[in-house]
């Protein structure tokens, strides 16, 4: 079965590889190399090196305060999403009625699209600031802290999920053996439980650092960036200037290069941070 299987290894590999390569190894490839020149088109281009970089940085403020809006929107998304979906996990892991159904419920929000729930949540916040004679636009923390509601509305359904999953994996006996030691809930679930569920974390953290990292569609639509681009984070400020600006396309591509490497190299270290506790448990 072994040598059958690698004889017709790349008979099937072939094809997927082939699509990957065409919706995104070359489009990356030529992104990086379009970063370093001015263009209109792929074909039409001209080189200038890192100009692009230095107008990314120094041309304007508005990059360095998308990232510094988006470093601090992830940091508080992270942690919240992480744990309300792990104490929701705790919770319909208990032997009570209707866990099905509530995590069918919680689930739900994630099968909506980004957009939508922009537009979704904007009624409801509006909704509710209107009363006081402002909206969501009227203050850069009103839109922060909107953004950090919609997205832990949208994804602690989907983390609780996967936390579920480790935590029902977890032996009996463990437990039962950290209750007859005299272990507190709290001890156990220090020492049992979350070591045990390390594989889930990683994932959990790695999905929401990358989402909200990633975060364009519900940005756009809960605020648009508003006010004064205050609120506007990294994948909506590329879009601005890659669209919003004649002659600053190989400037957005830069800001994408820059946007890829950033969040690569943070969710790289997440994984090796949180595998490496994996392996010591």
């Amino acid at each position: 079965m072994s040598k059958t299987l690698r004889k017709y290894f790349a008979f099937f590999a072939l094809p997927t590889f082939i699509a990957f390569a065409i919706s995104f190894l070359i489009p990356f490839v030529m992104g990086v190399y379009l970063s370093f020149t001015e263009f209109t088109t792929v074909t039409n281009t001209q080189w200038v090196g890192l100009a692009n970089y230095v107008k990314a940085f120094t041309g304007s403020r508005d990059f360095l305060n998308a990232l510094w809006f988006t470093v601090k929107f992830t940091v508080v998304s992270v942690i919240t999403i992480n744990l309300l979906s792990f104490a929701l996990a705790m919770l319909l892991t208990r032997a009570m009625k209707g866990t099905n159904l509530f995590r069918t419920v919680f689930f739900m929000p994630n099968l909506i699209g980004g957009i939508v729930l922009g537009y979704i949540w904007q009624i409801i916040i509006n909704g509710f600031l209107l009363r006081f004679g402002v909206d969501i636009t009227f203050s850069a923390k009103y839109g922060f802290w909107g953004l950090v509601v919609l997205m832990n509305w949208q994804l602690v359904g989907y983390m609780m999920v996967i936390y579920i999953a480790g935590i029902q994996n977890i032996s009996g006996e463990l437990t039962e053996a950290a209750a007859i030691d005299g272990a507190s809930g709290w001890q156990s679930l220090i020492h049992v439980t979350i070591p045990n569920v390390m594989p889930s974390i990683t994932i959990c953290t790695f999905l929401t650092l990358t989402n909200s990292f990633k975060l364009f569609d519900q940005n756009f639509a809960l605020t648009g960036g508003a006010p004064a681009k205050e609120t506007q984070m990294l994948a909506l400020d590329i879009y601005s200037t890659f669209y919003g600006r004649v002659g600053f396309e190989g400037v957005g591509q830069a800001k994408a290069t820059v946007f890829f490497i950033v969040v690569g190299v943070i969710a790289f270290t997440q994984l090796m941070l949180t595998r490496r506790k994996e392996v010591e448990n």
